[in-house]
């Protein structure tokens, strides 16, 4: 019996060993790397393949990068930064998004296997347990026991293995899509416009343009562009529109503002043509006051 003893600790340790041993080498990975990778490193980068936003080399990569390296200098951690990307792109922005679904019991059913399994051993093969008990013959009640004891034991093993099985093919390991690249783009240019750095959030929209060529991305371009101090650049984005959709009320807004930034004599006509088209737009009142006699041109 007591090599029996010996060999259940022996093995309860181990695992115990072994489960202290990842924590303490993942946990020290994380206070070796620099603060920025430390999170990046569990973020998936959407314009890559397979790449964490630490290793990659895209634009938008970079500026993820940047959002974090933000938040840990306002004092965020990591766990609050990892929540603040799910809320804006999902789980799936995570290298190592939570168990969901039936793959959940690989990890339940292991841990409450182990648990129960060095709970039942403790009870029957802890030294104190024969003392606490009279000594009773060798019977077939005890060789029944035993069997049963065997039994369970690879009933539990048969058990976790089915479970494995079963999530295996319920639930492929497959790696999660990252999250739209085009929808991180957006959502980070406007997060970089909120933070006035128009010239950040430009490059961001013009990643966007490369995967979904569309003039709302356009015009929001045009506009970083202008806020940033590019009114040749902004003026060669709206023109771009205004040529599929000439009374855009938008597009001739950002060409009459940055052609009076460029001190352009067409300012004038291209501001009153879009008061003529949206009298009622938001900055239609705005306009008016710049084009009133006695108004200062340019900046």
């Amino acid at each position: 019996m007591r090599w029996r003893r010996a060999l259940v600790a022996l093995v309860l340790l181990t695992l115990a060993a072994a489960a202290g041993a990842g924590l303490a080498r993942s946990t020290g990975d994380h206070g070796r790397q620099d603060p920025v990778r430390a999170v990046t490193v569990g973020l998936r980068c959407p314009a890559c393949q397979g790449e964490s936003v630490a290793d990659s080399r895209s634009p938008i990569a970079a500026a993820m990068r940047q959002a974090v390296a933000d938040q840990l200098a306002q004092g965020r951690d990591r766990d609050e930064i990892r929540r603040w990307f799910v809320q804006r792109y999902g789980a799936d922005v995570l290298t190592d998004p939570p168990a969901r679904g039936v793959r959940l019991l690989l990890w339940g059913v292991p841990v409450l296997a182990l648990l129960s399994g060095g709970y039942a051993a403790l009870r029957t093969l802890r030294p104190g347990a024969a003392r606490d008990r009279p000594a009773a013959p060798w019977t077939p009640d005890a060789r029944g026991a035993r069997r049963a004891w065997r039994v369970a034991s690879v009933g539990v093993v048969a058990l976790v293995a089915s479970v494995a099985v079963v999530a295996d093919r319920l639930d492929p390991p497959a790696r999660p899509a990252p999250a739209d690249p085009v929808a991180v783009a957006l959502q980070l240019a406007h997060d970089l416009e909120a933070q006035g750095r128009y010239d950040a959030a430009a490059q961001m929209y013009q990643e966007a343009l490369r995967d979904r060529p569309d003039d709302a991305v356009r015009l929001r371009l045009a506009f970083a562009l202008l806020r940033a101090g590019d009114s040749a650049g902004a003026q060669r984005t709206v023109r771009d529109v205004l040529a599929r959709e000439p009374d855009s009320p938008d597009g001739l807004l950002v060409l009459g503002l940055a052609q009076r930034n460029s001190r352009s004599v067409e300012a004038e006509n291209t501001l009153r043509r879009f008061l003529a088209v949206a009298p009622t737009h938001p900055a239609a009142a705005e306009i008016r006051r710049l084009l009133a006699p006695g108004a200062p041109t340019g900046r």
